[in-house]
């Protein structure tokens, strides 16, 4: 359902930018045909506006009464008697000029500048064939005609008269019709244009580039245009630019309408599809799920999850092979437990009963020789002290077993310095018989006072079962046997090392020292040991390893995370100094 839903979602998505980009392509295209036929239409317009003006203002140079104003030669009165002919002509702009070409007398009716005005009145004097002329931010399309008395071929010239009208009603002109923009700019001002003010500014501060065969696009404030310029500049007394410009917005709104009706589609698609495909869920797929689930269920070790009893022949013939071959398996794994659950019985069996057999022999014959009443008062005292270590051996190895057993269970942590721990734990090994002969050393260092929260009597069996472990170990060297045990406190984890110079790890059980009832080269022991050690060292956050082991030099290290304890909630027997080093032989 998942794939169904992605493939329509990316399909729609294609369709969308594949129809967006035709549409675009075809709306530029539209729009620079409109844009070249605006600069045309223009073009035309311009002309049939010339052709009218220069008719317009032959008619006034014929006129006999502004040629006799001409005659009089005087500044004044031309200029008193100009304005009755600007008003008979109705443009915008009307002057004359003497025969030497200067300006006499210069209307517009637009706010004008006198000095910029009869500027560019001189400039379209010098350069006839001009038709543009620029004053300040005004544009106008002008006719300049020789006035003459008498003929034009033989007369005499009398000055000359220039009419000129706004171009802003060419640009209502050229913009109606063809629903385009259109501005007249020089020198990145903008002359006259159909565009508000405030895209005015922006169009001066991004002057266009583009031509009507090529036009670009532009952005003025929020929206875009296709702009298109001609070069009006060789007809102008100033560098001039027409610039049409073509919006995007209506093309734009067309394309959102395309747009929803496509995703509309999409969308239709995409919720028929998945009622299609939760129709086929039910009948195809939702069987072959739950079936899958149930495998990979049975693989986890859940093995009650239903098996599918539904669906077509081929899911229920493999949900039946399934629930057999389930069923098979269960039976033969009890079967598996069984054996194991009798081998580990026989391992531990084999394990303990040689010494529960020596240490019930000891107490029998001893209680045989205390029996007998022929015995000294030191003699009995000597049995009974016999007796007494085989009861203490039987019990540490009761002990052993019950621990081994509760592994896992909840501990009791409370706040404890692990030098005191250590203390006990080598106290308690010097107690035992294997620690005879022995020379055990303490290094705790500097951090010995750290006082930590852990299972206090957990740890020092711990300890306990490395050290006897390591006493073992040095006796059967025949060397004076040494043990040493350090502790090294990190930010987040305590370090113990028991160090020995025995005869080291056999190689054999290297990869197995860990595993339960695993024990070589020893004549007694449960072989719980080092399990013990590991599995405790494991319940506070840490590990037991073997770092090294040769001839003279074996080294286990236990880690356990540091849990830091307040110092007020360490009991007073713990606050006793301990020496940095302690040896005791």
């Amino acid at each position: 359902m998942v794939v169904m839903a992605l493939v329509t979602v990316i399909v729609t998505g294609l369709c969308l930018l594949l129809i967006r980009h035709r549409l675009r392509a075809d709306i530029a295209n539209d729009v620079a045909q409109a844009l070249s036929h605006s600069v045309t239409n223009f073009s035309d317009l311009q002309d049939e506006r010339l052709a009218a003006l220069d008719r317009e203002n032959a008619l006034l140079a014929d006129l006999p009464t502004l040629k006799a104003l001409m005659t009089s030669g005087d500044d004044l009165t031309i200029q008193d008697g100009a304005v009755e002919f600007w008003d008979v002509s109705g443009n915008d702009l009307f002057a004359l000029a003497n025969a030497q070409g200067r300006i006499v007398a210069a209307y517009t009716r637009a706010p004008s500048s006198d000095t910029t005005l009869r500027a560019g009145l001189k400039a379209l004097l010098a350069a006839p064939q001009n038709h543009y002329l620029i004053d300040s931010r005004a544009l106008y399309a002008c006719s300049l005609r020789p006035l003459y008395f008498g003929n034009d071929e033989n007369g005499t010239l009398l000055g000359y008269v220039i009419s000129g009208t706004s171009i802003e009603r060419t640009l209502r002109q050229i913009s109606q019709p063809t629903g385009v923009e259109a501005a007249f700019m020089s020198r990145g001002m903008v002359l006259a244009a159909t565009l508000p003010v405030a895209t005015q500014t922006d169009l001066s501060a991004h002057p266009p580039t583009g031509t009507a065969r090529n036009p670009s696009s532009v952005q003025l404030g929020d929206a875009a245009y296709l702009v298109a310029t001609e070069d009006l500049s060789k007809n102008a007394t100033a560098p001039l630019q027409l610039v049409v410009l073509k919006s995007f917005a209506p093309a734009e709104q067309s394309i959102q309408r395309i747009d929803r009706m496509v995703l509309s589609v999409g969308a239709f698609a995409l919720i028929s599809g998945t009622l299609l495909m939760i129709v086929l869920a039910r009948l195809l797929t939702r069987p072959l799920e739950e079936l899958s689930r149930s495998v990979r269920a049975f693989g986890e070790g859940h093995r009650d999850l239903r098996v599918p009893r539904y669906g077509t022949q081929e899911v229920r013939e493999l949900s039946a092979s399934f629930s057999a071959m389930r069923d098979e398996i269960r039976q033969t794994h009890r079967a598996l437990l069984e054996s194991e659950r009798l081998a580990t019985i026989g391992r531990m069996a084999s394990s303990i009963s040689h010494d529960f057999r020596h240490y019930l022999a000891a107490i029998y014959a001893n209680a045989e020789f205390l029996a007998s009443g022929r015995l000294a008062a030191k003699e009995s005292s000597d049995v009974f002290a016999e007796i007494r270590a085989a009861v203490l051996g039987t019990t540490d190895m009761i002990e052993s077993l019950l621990i081994f057993s509760r592994t896992g269970t909840g501990m009791r942590r409370a706040p404890e310095l692990m030098s005191n721990l250590i203390e006990r734990a080598v106290s308690a090994m010097r107690a035992h018989p294997d620690s005879n002969g022995v020379t055990i050393t303490t290094h705790y260092g500097d951090p010995s006072g750290t006082a930590v929260s852990v299972d206090g009597k957990q740890i020092e069996r711990a300890i306990f079962n490395l050290l006897l472990n390591a006493c073992q170990a040095a006796r059967a060297r025949n060397e004076v046997p040494k043990v040493s045990i350090t502790l090294d406190v990190q930010e987040q984890h305590m370090f113990m090392n028991v160090l020995d110079n025995g005869v080291g790890v056999p190689e054999t059980i290297r990869t197995s020292l860990f595993q339960p009832f695993v024990s070589e080269g020893k004549q007694k022991g449960t072989g719980l040991g080092l399990t013990l050690a590991h599995c405790i060292a494991e319940e506070h956050g840490g590990e037991v390893v073997l770092l090294s082991s040769r001839p003279g030099e074996t080294i286990f290290q236990m880690r356990i995370a540091q849990r830091p304890a307040s110092p007020a909630a360490v009991s007073p027997l713990h606050d006793q100094v301990v020496p940095h080093e302690k040896v005791r032989t």
